[in-house]
């Protein structure tokens, strides 16, 4: 008998899938009956459309209207749409509305825009600025200076090439010599490093390999949409995730316009939260793809004061910088202007030129007379001083862009009349001068540019320079503050089960820098930061062979969350993690010295003889790391929202940054193990009991009593399910355990879901409810 399928409105549970031409279609389909074993309702897609040949990933799409062909093309797609089915699943797939790859051979629309220029119809697809760079897209491929490449740029018939590259000639210009002809074309190759001060199109952050697509401008929305929206409408797929969309223009209204060609199904948007940022409340969307849920999660196991004595040591022992990763506010700052000047230059330049020609044509005299450099600089200033990722129309652009920010930013200028020009941008950017067209332009430039600003200052560089503790420098984190008490904790839990009850919650992604055990065994280190120094001190004690003591820290602190692994997966991990900081190193300015130093200390070092100190160590921990790691995937399937479970992290999953959590996973996992059967107990719950945890679930704290009550997390959703975990257990063993520690429980006879011989009523002893494990998933049996 077919079994039943759920109601494709709103998933019980996601289980995300990483497509590449490795993992196509059919090996997907091939893990269905796996996959609906372990008690998800639908499965989560990485982008199914076509991308560059080759993609590991499928976020560099170029054309909308065909399912990727490396994958099984659109006939594979809803091949395993019918084996979802057959086995009661339904698909979520990962769209790419921002950015296409800037790949001319496979994505033809760019192909037609390069032929013919702004006249083409292709052109509204892309965000270019044709004033700039007199009239041509400049394409940063060339490996150096162009007179040292010209030899290397062949024409071939109506084709340009350039070693992989090819581009289109404009009609008419074949025959003539080369430099006319590239002059007359409606691009020019340069030298790759102008990308940072030259560029005219929008692209994603700093990559230049993937434009900004014009998704606001209706023609251009259905061009790209069209194929995902027939899937929707024909039953193959069943809900989207949307990523990146602080990339576009109007996120507001791209969401309203997608809401309605939808129907409303079930979406969920990458967007990241600031601490204490809420999602705007128009938006109709069911909610993020996670990360505010990961950061509260990973904070409830962390320890605060700990984590305070963790970064004493840390400054001791590396003695960073204040604004070089001594001080969480002071490095992001630093960050941020390093970003702007140089990442970010360009975007930077452009956004000024709208603000310039703004000012210079206003009748308002106010805005007159404002020097580009004054402008420039006020930009910046105010930039710098967003603590979110970028305003909205929806939102008061003023609690974004603050008068407080404005007062900081006016002490840049020397002249008080020159600092008015912080107030013409706040006004520029609060819609008070005026909404011609292109006022609006520079509005949404302005966001556009904080959330690239926020992102590369913040996830790509400051969580690589200020590096105390690890496990807080993840997406959507708060390096600075990273713990989280129970308090807050459930009020978090509470306030998503009455707005977001069907927003997406995620602890590993295919973008966490670290997955989920390997950030819980990281927390355990705030629970011992005296023994983590006293281990640091005896594996460094000779110092020889230190690149910098920044580095050694986190690569230490790398070692010991990941626990046994290969020299190689450790290398690449920290030599992203170099360049990523920018202090000694950079993608874009690599010193060979310093980074085979890196390579040398980490072989001898943490991959070394010494590193088997920090593999004691972390044996010796190994309770407490197994009590995080249960706690945190417990936690994360039974709290509001709707979890999604990241490939083969229902078993235990240790990885790094990508692309080292990207590697294919077998289904299933060779060793399951207690994780294993935890997750698969509480998905199966879950699908069991959909209603205890939907839309009209409630969500109730439960308070333990007793000496050891703080150590124990514990809430029950819509009286029928409770999760109880152990917190900060290192300290708790210290202490001398649970002792008389009692969980009241809700009325009702209540069984472990694990071991359903099991039952409890009343108040609970703690210590026996965690008798088995560290962690108790109860179920009302009456």
């Amino acid at each position: 008998m077919t079994p039943a399928r759920p109601d494709p409105a709103v998933p019980t549970a996601t289980y995300r899938l990483q497509l590449q031409p490795e993992f196509p279609f059919d090996a997907a389909a091939a893990a269905v009956p796996y996959l609906a074993s372990l008690g998800v309702s639908h499965l989560h897609l990485s982008p199914v459309l076509e991308a560059v040949p080759g993609s590991l990933h499928g976020y560099d799409v170029v054309d909308h209207a065909r399912v990727r062909g490396e994958l099984g093309g659109e006939e594979g797609l809803r091949a395993l749409a019918r084996t979802a089915r057959e086995h009661g699943l339904g698909l979520v797939v990962d769209i790419v509305p921002n950015h296409m790859a800037m790949a001319p051979r496979h994505n033809r629309a760019l192909w037609e825009v390069l032929r013919e220029g702004p006249k083409s119809p292709y052109a509204r697809w892309f965000d270019v600025d044709w004033e700039a760079q007199g009239g041509q897209i400049l394409l940063p491929v060339l490996g150096g200076p162009l007179g040292g490449e010209l030899e290397r740029l062949v024409v071939d018939g109506d084709v340009l090439r350039y070693y992989d590259h090819a581009f289109p000639l404009r009609e008419g210009t074949r025959d003539l010599p080369l430099p006319q002809l590239l002059d007359a074309q409606w691009y020019r190759p340069a030298w790759w490093r102008l990308a940072r001060t030259e560029l005219n199109y929008r692209r994603f952050f700093s990559i230049s390999e993937l434009i900004g697509v014009r998704v606001e401008d209706p023609e251009v929305f259905e061009a790209t949409h069209g194929k995902i929206l027939q899937l929707l409408h024909e039953g193959v797929v069943d809900g989207l995730r949307i990523d990146h969309p602080d990339g576009l223009a109007d996120p507001d209204g791209y969401l309203l316009r997608l809401h309605e060609a939808t129907g409303g199904r079930w979406t969920v948007v990458e967007k990241i939260l600031a601490d204490g940022e809420p999602l705007p409340a128009s938006w109709p969307v069911a909610g993020t793809t996670g990360y505010d849920a990961l950061r509260h999660v990973d904070g409830v196991f962390t320890d605060r004061a700990g984590f305070g004595e963790l970064l004493g040591q840390y400054r001791r022992f590396a003695a960073p910088q204040t604004d070089r990763g001594g001080q969480w506010e002071a490095t992001v700052r630093r960050a941020a202007y390093k970003v702007l000047t140089h990442e970010l230059a360009a975007e930077t330049e452009r956004l000024t030129r709208v603000a310039v020609r703004l000012c210079a044509t206003s009748p308002e005299p106010a805005l007159r007379d404002r020097a580009p450099w004054a402008l420039r600089t006020a930009l910046l200033e105010l930039l710098v001083r967003m603590e979110v990722y970028r305003p909205y129309g929806s939102i008061d652009a003023a609690s974004v862009v603050t008068e407080e920010a404005a007062e900081e930013a006016r002490q840049a200028f020397v002249v008080p009349e020159e600092a008015g020009a912080v107030d013409v941008v706040r006004d520029l950017v609060l819609g008070r001068a005026g909404d011609g067209p292109e006022h609006l332009e520079f509005r949404a430039r302005f966001a556009q540019t904080s959330s690239a600003l926020r992102a590369k200052s913040v996830e790509d560089t400051a969580f690589y320079r200020y590096v105390p503790l690890l496990s807080a420098t993840e997406v959507g984190g708060n390096p600075g503050s990273p713990a989280v008490s129970p308090e807050d904790f459930h009020a978090y839990c509470a306030r998503v089960q009455r707005d977001w009850p069907a927003t997406g919650t995620v602890v590993s992604t295919h973008d966490t820098k670290r997955s989920a055990d390997v950030r819980a065994a990281l927390a355990v280190l705030t629970e011992c930061p005296q023994r983590w120094a006293d281990v640091l001190a005896e594996v460094t004690r000779t110092g020889d062979g230190v690149p910098d003591a920044q580095l050694a820290w986190a690569a230490w602190q790398t070692v010991f969350g990941l626990g046994p692994a290969s020299a190689e997966r450790v290398q690449g991990a920290l030599l992203k993690h170099v360049r990523e900081a920018g202090l000694y190193t950079s993608w874009t300015e690599q010193e060979p010295p310093y980074e085979e130093a890196v390579a040398a200390f980490v072989a001898a070092g943490p991959c070394g003889v010494p590193g088997e100190h920090v593999a004691a160590f972390r044996s010796a921990l190994e309770p407490s790391v197994r009590a995080n790691l249960l706690g945190t995937a417990l936690v994360h399937l039974t709290m509001p929202g709707v979890p999604d479970v990241y490939q083969g992290t229902e078993a235990e999953y240790r990885a790094l940054v990508d692309p080292d959590n990207r590697r294919p996973v077998r289904f299933p996992p060779e060793e399951p193990g207690e994780k294993g059967a935890l997750t698969a107990a509480a998905l199966r719950l879950r699908a069991r009991r959909p209603a205890a945890f939907g839309d009209s679930a409630s969500y109730a704290p439960l308070a333990a009593e007793g000496p050891a009550a703080a150590h124990c997390l514990a809430f029950a959703r819509s009286g029928e399910v409770v999760t109880a975990v152990t917190r900060l257990s290192l300290r708790l063993a210290e202490a001398g355990g649970w002792g008389e520690t009692r969980l009241p429980l809700p009325p009702g006879r209540w069984a472990d879901v694990l071991a359903p011989e099991r039952e409890f009523t009343g108040h609970a002893r703690v210590a026996e409810l965690f008798e088995r494990l560290p962690v108790a998933l109860l179920e009302r049996v009456e």
